[in-house]
């Protein structure tokens, strides 16, 4: 496979603002913006158990439940305000979990205040709004990273690992399909369907879903040479599209193509990486990664993770602590949120 170079500046550019920049943090004592269901298990209880994290504080605009949630997680403290979190002397980082609206208003708080960012995927409704909280980030020399935590997980580690050592050959072309019926059981459960209202969400499941996918492109094949796409309501049951197409050219040349389909009578979910030598095939909310050459299938299983953003939030930690590089920079994070702005709008 070729290798993209594009993203080696920032890994330099990472390390001397690490050591240049703010002394090495003990501890990272997070407070939790909008402890909802998405906090619940996949990551609000792995803050508690990553080395030098402490859960501080959470935050609902709902006083009783963030009261609940805090007795249940046996946080010390819980707040209704949200300038009161942020402005906690004792709170170092800030993990903002509400829906996307929300984002860059909290995420430029947080950074002013002084505190480190640890922002819900998509980083926020569409590319302006990444590149304004991008350059907010470097106007209070404030770190910031996305929780695109696919990238720590083994599996799509593997991945990686496959496509740099040149098992496949040299990639020439993605194919990804997501199909889901109307009532798709991927998705967090929420007590408002405000997933479905595009000025909160973005726009629907495929701005909920295809973040995580997007990503890993970008992770794995770099800079993006052109993207286009199209997307349409089939369905008509939301005020959101449910069908999305895109297209992809890597500036390695690897082109992607993917579907996303939100009113399907089937469950589909797979990616295939397809090379000279063979092809690699997962799916992106599954634990089985397939190696196809010469004929020959091997498998990787993997366990399910309790906390799926726990390798993430570990890697997150270092970052704040000056130890290694952002795990998922705003810089990268805006690529996929050019991507989707080019396929849906």
């Amino acid at each position: 496979m070729e290798t993209s170079l594009s993203n080696k500046p920032n890994y330099f550019i990472e390390k001397v603002r690490n050591m240049l920049g703010r002394k090495e943090v003990e501890e990272i004592k997070w407070g939790i913006i909008g402890c909802g269901d998405v906090t619940e298990v996949k990551s609000g209880p792995a803050f508690n158990k990553v080395p030098n994290s402490k859960l501080l504080a959470v935050m609902r605009r709902d006083g009783e439940k963030a009261r609940d949630y805090a007795m249940r997680h046996l946080v010390p403290k819980w707040y209704d305000d949200v300038n009161m979190i942020i402005n906690d002397p004792e709170i170092n980082a800030i993990y903002i979990a509400t829906p996307p609206l929300q984002h860059e208003e909290y995420a430029i708080k947080a950074m002013a205040a002084g505190k480190f960012v640890y922002v819900e995927k998509p980083m926020t409704l569409n590319a302006e709004s990444a590149i304004r909280m991008r350059d907010a980030a470097l106007k209070y020399n404030a770190k910031m990273a996305v929780a695109h935590y696919r990238r720590e997980q083994p599996m799509f580690q593997k991945v990686k690992s496959l496509l740099e050592n040149n098992e496949i050959g040299t990639v020439r072309l993605v194919q990804l399909q997501m199909l889901q019926p109307p009532k798709s059981d991927l998705i967090a459960n929420s007590e408002t369907n405000w997933r479905m209202d595009p000025a909160i969400s973005g726009g629907g499941l495929f701005h909920d879903l295809a973040p995580h996918q997007l990503d890993l492109m970008i992770h794995f094949f770099g800079a993006v040479e052109q993207s286009h796409g199209l997307s349409l309501n089939q369905g008509n049951s939301f005020g959101v599209d449910d069908m999305v197409t895109g297209h992809i050219l890597f500036k390695n040349g690897v082109v992607f193509n993917g579907n996303w389909c939100f009113s399907a009578a089937e469950h589909r979910d797979i990616c295939e990486i397809i090379g000279t030598l063979g092809r690699i095939s997962f799916p992106m909310f599954g634990h089985k990664v397939t190696l196809s050459k010469d004929g020959n299938e091997e498998e990787f299983i993997f366990d399910a993770l309790e906390h799926v953003q726990q390798p993430m939030i570990a890697e997150v930690v270092k970052y704040f602590q000056g130890q290694t590089i952002n795990p998922c920079s705003a810089d990268q994070a805006i690529q996929s949120m050019k991507i989707m702005d080019s396929f849906t709008l």
